[in-house]
């Protein structure tokens, strides 16, 4: 097929209910949008799965048609991103860490196609809008669960790489943490890699024989060690208490729906825009949450989650947003 020039803009049956929360887009869009995702990682991976999720859900409503690539190498992204478009996608999701120069250009070059990346940085020309992980609020109300279950007060945080998008949710949570235990103190360590969960098991371990009793764990391989040292861990994007009973204290979790709804309502009709689509992984629409597991976290501390949690919706509360890098201070 010869490159997408023109879509026409879809009839809106209805757009959204009196609260101002988006409705299905299934009983909004006159016509099905074509959607395609381009993925570096297995749609397994727990960031990329949230992606995923929410646009097999658009699919299976009927909303899209979706399609999409995972392992796709930076090398290949720019190739899969112009063959994507080149056929007709209206809508091209994915992630462009590590390759913002290239995907941008390839934007640019289809100016017809809307193009929903994660990034680091700004939306740029008319049709490249950004989204990313904003769940610093949930990962806050973790860290409340996890400094009042220390008793060793030292805490350990295994993460990928230390990039704004880590930071600031170890941040947030080293600031959770603290608000319940003052005395507190952290073991921090990236290990150079989105999925090498053999490295992070490695880590954390090491930071078990260095006394923290409660892990943080940002990569899959934390969790596994947890368990085989009896130890608590807290999770981070997904949850996985399902598969370690007795481990997982609570989990920030990311939900992608309110993001990709919202990009498939605007390309439907006719309103898609070079925007910032950040704050739809705030709590407030929906975008992020925080499950605990009330047979592990005491009662009391339960109900100070719950209260801080309700002091974030109503705006009385504040998470701090802090992108450096978090150090050890133990």
């Amino acid at each position: 097929m010869g490159i997408l020039k023109t879509w026409s803009r879809r009839t809106v049956l209805a757009s959204f209910i009196a609260a101002g929360t988006m409705m299905s887009a299934g009983a909004a869009l006159a016509e099905k949008i074509k959607v395609a995702g381009i993925f570096t990682l297995p749609v397994e991976q727990q960031w990329i799965s949230r992606i995923h999720k929410a646009l097999v859900a658009a699919e299976e409503r009927g909303d899209i048609e979706y399609v999409y690539s995972e392992n796709v190498a930076n090398t290949d992204y720019e190739r899969v991103m112009r063959e994507y478009a080149e056929g007709g996608q209206q809508l091209i999701v994915g992630e462009i860490f590590g390759l913002e120069r290239a995907a941008r250009k390839v934007a640019a070059d289809y100016p017809e196609t809307a193009f929903l990346m994660g990034s680091s940085f700004e939306p740029s020309g008319d049709n490249l809008s950004v989204f990313d992980n904003w769940i610093h609020e949930p990962a806050y109300l973790s860290g409340m669960a996890a400094g009042a279950a220390s008793k060793s007060n030292v805490i350990g945080m295994v993460g990928g790489y230390a990039i704004p998008e880590v930071n600031r949710l170890m941040n947030a949570f080293m600031d959770g943490a603290r608000e319940t235990n003052p005395d507190v103190k952290f073991l921090v360590n990236f290990i150079g890699s989105w999925y090498d969960p053999p490295k992070a098991k490695e880590s954390a371990f090491a930071m078990m024989d260095a006394g923290a009793d409660v892990m943080y764990a940002e990569r899959f391989g934390v969790s596994d060690a947890a368990v085989e040292r009896g130890v608590k861990a807290i999770g981070n994007v997904i949850d996985t208490s399902g598969d370690y009973p007795n481990t997982i204290l609570a989990s920030a979790l990311w939900h992608m729906e309110p993001t990709i709804d919202h990009a498939i309502s605007a390309v439907a009709d006719g309103s898609f825009k070079a925007e910032d689509y950040g704050k739809y992984s705030y709590m407030k629409y929906g975008g992020g949450s925080v499950v605990v597991d009330e047979n592990l976290v005491p009662a009391d501390v339960v109900e100070a989650i719950k209260a801080k949690e309700a002091a974030i919706l109503d705006g009385s509360f504040v998470v701090n947003v802090n992108n450096d890098e978090p150090v050890s201070d133990k």
